[in-house]
């Protein structure tokens, strides 16, 4: 990982395409899945450049973890990506690592001082990406869009929150405008959502890449008492989703007071009088979630009404909770079942009684619940099920007819 110094620019190794139809050969190979089902790397190289919120720091936010699950397995595939972040203080303090050894990290004080080499870097890319909140995001994307070379994407991890702002007026990272411009918009969130940004906002494509896990860095481990419980909840504070919280966490918590509960994520309000049976953690780094998984006898999700409104809305939490073997008990949205099969894989809860049937179960139930969810994590909902998806998204919006034409220089 890298501060970005002007005076010295690190020259970027050219990509085996040579432009943005050279892209198309790559992914078009008719034996390109032959050859990556069976060695894990696809034949030639593609050159990603990502301008994001964060992938060093995963505090407050659910953006960093499904980059580097996804990206993890791009570098795996033998792909390279690039991705700048704003060197934000708040995540500063609180960065997940140092070092990154599956793609380059640039951190950059502010977009005038590191435009030149960024633009630069993007304009020999295979593909540039630009992202939700992403700081000055709407500046960026416009230079982005003006690049000739790349295929230019909008990866929205928090869609239903941008098209509300977009209703009322603007997002910060982004406007109604861009949004027709980029050759490929991909959603956090699926379903009717994606038919709105082609239809009502003129996206060109709309493609659903929902979270993820690595399974190599979450699995079931052995319990730890810093953790234990009969039940807990992971997720930053929301004002719009603590009434679920309340509902579905605390009132539980109240009416069992033999029970054990743990609450983990920031922006809480710590003069909050909370029941005494529950403990709280202000931030559970990555490296120690699968110990807090482990440590759960169930673990809850909840979505918050702006993403259950859409529905087809999984958080990256529900599959990490899943890889570790843990049974989930989740609130109801549309589309839930094309993931997890309700009664089957994971428990639906939208009152405090139904959690309580849920802790009312057999260690035998809840371990077969657990499993089936986990095998179907593992089937479908990895860090390289999802860059295999991207590629294929890639082939598919760099073969759409209605591609802008190539500027001449």
């Amino acid at each position: 990982m890298s501060q970005f110094n002007p005076d010295f620019e690190t020259a970027q190794p050219e990509s085996a395409c040579g432009n943005r139809a050279g892209l198309k050969v790559i992914l078009t190979l008719a034996a390109a899945w032959e050859f990556w089902h069976c060695s894990g790397a696809w034949p030639i190289l593609v050159k990603i450049t990502v301008f994001g919120l964060t992938i060093s720091s995963s505090w407050g936010n659910g953006h960093a973890t499904p980059y580097r699950a996804i990206i993890r397995a791009l570098h795996r595939m033998g792909h390279q990506v690039h991705f700048f972040e704003r060197d934000a203080p708040y995540y500063r303090s609180r960065r997940d690592f140092e070092q990154c050894n599956y793609c380059q990290v640039t951190l950059y004080s502010d977009w005038t001082q590191i435009r030149k080499h960024a633009l630069e870097v993007a304009g020999k890319s295979d593909v540039a990406m630009t992202a939700s909140y992403l700081p000055d995001g709407q500046r960026i994307s416009d230079e982005i869009l003006d690049l000739a070379r790349p295929l230019r994407v909008f990866y929205d991890l928090d869609t239903p929150v941008t098209l509300r702002n977009l209703e009322e007026g603007g997002a910060t990272y982004l406007r109604a405008d861009q949004l027709p411009e980029f050759d490929l918009v991909l959603s956090f969130t699926g379903g009717k959502i994606l038919r709105e940004l082609e239809h009502r906002y003129g996206a060109r494509m709309a493609r659903p890449l929902y979270g993820c896990v690595d399974p190599d860095l979450y699995s079931r481990v052995a319990p730890t008492s810093e953790f234990a419980c009969d039940l807990s909840y992971m997720g930053t504070y929301a004002p719009d989703r603590q009434a679920k919280v309340e509902t579905l966490f605390l009132d539980p918590a109240r009416r069992n007071r033999n029970k054990q509960f743990v609450l983990a994520g920031p922006m809480y309000p710590w003069d909050w009088q909370w029941p005494k049976n529950v403990s709280r953690v202000e931030h559970v780094s990555p490296d120690d979630h699968a110990r807090f998984y482990s440590s759960s006898r169930i673990t809850l999700n909840l979505t918050r009404p702006e993403m259950a409104r859409w529905g087809w809305c999984p958080s990256g939490r529900f599959f990490e909770a899943a890889a570790c073997g843990t049974p989930i008990i989740t609130d109801w949205w549309e589309g839930l079942d094309s993931f997890f099969a309700p009664g089957h894989e994971v428990q639906t809860v939208s009152l405090a009684e139904h959690v309580e049937c849920a802790l009312a179960m057999t260690d035998g139930d809840l371990a077969a619940c657990a499993f089936h969810a986990r095998q179907r994590t593992l089937d479908e909902h990895t860090g390289y099920s999802r860059a295999w998806q991207l590629l294929r998204y890639f082939e598919e919006a760099r073969s759409a007819p209605a591609l802008r034409l190539e500027k001449v220089s």
